[in-house]
């Protein structure tokens, strides 16, 4: 796929949740007393999240949300990454601002004083690495067009959308201005569908705004299989091939499968020693093909970056890379 990046400042801009991610280590036992289903993730409410946040122990606060993560990743390989999203005048607004911009990506919302309190994540992580997800959206949710920073999106190679913010209106009319924003641009507009469950809400409206200007798709195995009401993994994917120009088809250990209308690429997922924390693994796996793809790289060599991302943050605690991923890169012969 050829990626315009004439006169762009930036290689990936992100549009999602602007999530404050508190991660911590717990038992199943944990998990129970507080009503969450192992490998879930779950909406709650402002008391659910006091009550869990306090009977944690030790835990790391990072800015998060999945499309922050994913710039998370971009600026680990070197990539120039810009942010879009919601937070509010608090504690935890800023943190997440000066943790964003912290490892080198543009983020310039205002802060908004008298609404909601930042949105947060409880990332609760059992001695397996299964990881259970307590989230209160908060202020993320509020995204309107009022926030989208045009000139960013301008110049920017690839806009990439995060599936999770697209509940309200609101936040679909944006994604829909920001899309056509890029496009008047020459850019690519790449769009996640984030949860399997996001796809059940909100199908005909994300078939919709595929076909209809979206040029890159990532999903999972069960997402993908959502979006075509199929329980049939190679069903989904031959229908995905009318509706999607380049699809990125994440299937856990079963590696990925990448494919266009001239190409049709199978990756093997990256080897490891244990799965410490899922956390981010396909937000990661999205940094390196995004990067890949932005940087003129062939679909094989962007899925193995993205495969080898994927793999770096599962191996340890939180959704953030541990060691430089263009080094990691460049070990393995993926990057000059």
């Amino acid at each position: 796929m050829t990626t315009n990046t004439s006169a762009t400042r930036y290689d990936i801009t992100g549009i999602g949740n602007a999530i404050v991610d508190i991660i911590g280590r717990c038992d199943d036992g944990y998990l129970a007393s507080v009503g969450a289903a192992k490998g879930s993730m779950r909406l709650v409410d402002a008391d659910d999240i006091a009550k869990i946040y306090a009977g944690m122990g030790p835990a790391v606060e990072i800015s998060g949300g999945s499309a922050a993560n994913t710039l998370a990743g971009v600026a680990s390989f070197g990539g120039r990454g810009g942010f879009i999203g919601k937070v509010a005048d608090d504690e935890f607004g800023r943190i997440f601002s000066h943790d964003i911009r912290s490892i080198g990506v543009r983020f310039t919302a205002t802060p908004v004083s008298g609404s909601l309190p930042t949105s947060r994540s409880l990332i609760l992580v059992t001695p397996d690495g299964e990881r259970t997800m307590n989230t209160f959206l908060g202020i993320s949710t509020q995204f309107d067009n009022a926030l989208l920073d045009r000139e960013l999106i301008r110049d920017s190679a690839i806009l990439y959308l995060e599936g999770y913010l697209f509940d309200r209106a609101e936040a679909k009319s944006a994604f829909q201005e920001a899309a056509a924003e890029a496009k008047r641009a020459g850019r690519k507009v790449a769009l996640t569908l984030s949860d399997a469950f996001c796809v059940d809400r909100h199908r005909a409206e994300f078939l919709a705004f595929i076909r209809n200007g979206v040029d890159i798709v990532f999903a999972n195995e069960s997402e993908i299989k959502s979006l075509y009401e199929t329980s049939s993994y190679d069903d989904a994917a031959k229908r995905a091939r009318n509706d999607i120009k380049l699809a990125v088809l994440t299937r856990s250990a079963k590696g990925s499968h990448i494919f266009s209308a001239g190409e049709d690429i199978q990756i093997a997922a990256e080897p490891i020693a244990q799965v410490v924390d899922t956390t981010g693994a396909g937000d990661l796996y999205a940094a390196g093909f995004l990067f890949g793809i932005s940087q003129g790289l062939s679909l094989e060599t962007s899925g193995k970056l993205a495969s080898m991302a994927a793999a770096e943050v599962i191996s340890h605690i939180g959704a953030r890379p541990a060691v430089p991923l263009d080094r990691l890169a460049r070990e393995k012969g993926l990057l000059s």
